[in-house]
């Protein structure tokens, strides 16, 4: 079995590679940091639109490429090389939940802008400290005379400051129980409040909304019950494997920036590189990327052709990717010593990214402990 990218995806990561090396070279991401910016590229969006990367999950009927989450993997793979920041992630999600729902009219409205770039929908999923699904939801809404009415408060929304609409995850009376729900919130909704919360990597702008008896209408609810959950089981699995090509991509990006500073940095009249504790830590980062990447690919086909191993797989790779990424970006600092740290230098972007990544949709003690669950351990 050839467990190598298609022709497609060499092409597709070729030339994201090159574009966003042209476009989106460190400087841009230093703006992001260095300017009260809102960690939105608009310009750089509205290209990768133009190239058909938005809506690369979105079905073709719908403006889109119908592609697969290998295509949607090599391409945060390239993003995640190039710390590219803004709403990709977010929108991918939405695409692969939008277009799982029973309601056409949602998905004729919004899958198009969504593939072309035109407007952003971000999931209003976890709470508290919470950043994997499942857990209890706190957040409740109730079936009224005029619609729906939701309350509660949602953290970590990604790209919610510049969000045009919500899925938000809430519980619905069903019976005498309560049901888990998808609602569609557009974001300017009486009584919708967004609110940026603090956090070290600034190419990922993760934000509180608070829903203050937040009235839509019926037709807004998307999917309740077991379609929820095994919709919000699905969406789980794809962001873990994207976020595990993100921390591929940004690991090898911290490699490629070590050796070369071992290359040129001098000490004792001989660049560092040729000492041999330098070329062991190397060597160390080399020996943890290359393997993790056939666990990214693996993990991405799952999603793709083999549903029964998709969470196993999709926790395999985002629990080692976070740690070989975490990992990296220590050795990388290491290599550069305490220079590589200060705010003028590259290195602290992909640092900073890593320990976001590491934590997001799961921790890897919370994959691991997925995985031995899968595995009945």
């Amino acid at each position: 079995m050839n467990f190598g990218l298609s022709a497609d995806q060499e092409l597709l990561q070729r030339t994201a590679r090159d574009f966003l090396a042209a476009e989106w070279p460190p400087a841009a991401a230093h703006a992001v940091f260095d300017a009260d910016h809102d960690g939105y590229p608009r310009k750089l969006y509205e290209q990768m639109a133009q190239l058909g990367w938005l809506g690369l999950l979105a079905p073709v009927e719908f403006g889109g490429a119908g592609g697969t989450c290998l295509d949607a993997a090599v391409l945060a793979e390239e993003l995640g090389r190039a710390a590219v920041p803004g709403p990709y992630l977010a929108n991918t999600l939405s695409i692969l939940a939008l277009r799982q729902i029973g309601v056409a009219s949602v998905r004729r409205q919004w899958l198009p802008l969504l593939a072309k770039g035109q407007a952003v929908v971000t999931l209003a999923w976890f709470e508290e400290d919470t950043a994997a699904w499942p857990f209890p939801l706190k957040a409740r809404g109730s079936v009224g005379r005029f619609g729906l009415r939701l309350n509660g408060t949602k953290r970590f929304v990604l790209d919610a400051h510049v969000a045009d609409a919500f899925l938000v995850v809430c519980r619905l009376p069903a019976g005498r129980a309560q049901s888990t729900a998808i609602v569609l919130v557009p974001r300017e909704q009486a009584g919708v409040a967004v609110r940026p919360m603090n956090d070290v990597d600034r190419t990922r702008r993760p934000c509180e909304v608070v829903l203050n008896d937040v009235t839509v209408p019926r037709r807004s609810l998307l999917a309740t019950g077991g379609q929820a959950e095994k919709l919000l089981a699905r969406v789980q699995n794809a962001a873990a494997v994207l976020l595990a090509a993100d921390c591929l991509g940004g690991a090898e990006r911290l490699l490629e920036m070590a050796v070369e500073y071992a290359k040129v940095r001098r000490q004792f009249g001989r660049p560092i590189g040729s000492f041999q504790a330098v070329k062991h830590r190397c060597a160390d980062m080399v020996a943890q990327i290359e393997p993790a990447r056939s666990l990214v690919w693996y993990a991405a086909h799952a999603m793709d052709a083999l549903p029964r191993q998709a969470a196993y797989a999709a926790s395999l790779a985002k629990g080692h990717l976070s740690e070989v990424f975490s990992n990296v970006a220590e050795n990388a600092l290491r290599v550069f010593g305490g220079i590589g740290f200060t705010w003028e230098r590259d290195l602290h972007i992909w640092f900073k990214r890593a320990q976001w990544n590491r934590y997001a949709f799961g921790s890897p003690e919370w994959h691991r402990e997925r995985v031995a669950q899968e595995c009945r351990w």
